[in-house]
């Protein structure tokens, strides 16, 4: 498994990075998505209706769907809890990424697992 540290790590090869201000909506439910991303540094919060069903922070990823299933809508509202640097991974970047780093293919299954976990028990 790979650890928060060796995760943003691989998230900073990432070309395009963005800055957000906490508060800032990164993305609304319903909404075509293209990119899943990497949180370098800050905390996001997924947003389903009014209430947060997750918190992501360093080294976590969201946004996974819109790699595996084309077209995507987003299934949540993700808001920057904290100022935030997200790493946008877009597919042939994650192509890379699992090509060069295997591990890296596992976090996300785990991240998607543990969120689906989660809104099933909610």
């Amino acid at each position: 498994m790979l650890g928060p540290i060796q995760a943003v790590e691989l998230l900073l090869t990432t070309p395009n990075h963005q800055i957000y201000s906490a508060g800032d909506k990164i993305f609304e439910i319903g909404s075509v998505g293209e990119v899943m991303y990497g949180v370098i540094e800050g905390t996001v919060e997924l947003w389903i209706e009014s209430q947060v069903v997750e918190t992501i922070s360093a080294g976590d990823v969201f946004g996974e769907g819109a790699l595996v299933q084309t077209p995507h809508l987003r299934a949540s509202t993700a808001v920057a809890k904290t100022d935030c640097r997200l790493a946008l991974v877009d597919a042939a970047h994650f192509k890379f990424l699992v090509q060069e780093t295997p591990l890296f293919a596992l976090e996300v299954i785990r991240s998607l697992s543990t969120r689906l976990r989660a809104l099933k028990a909610a």
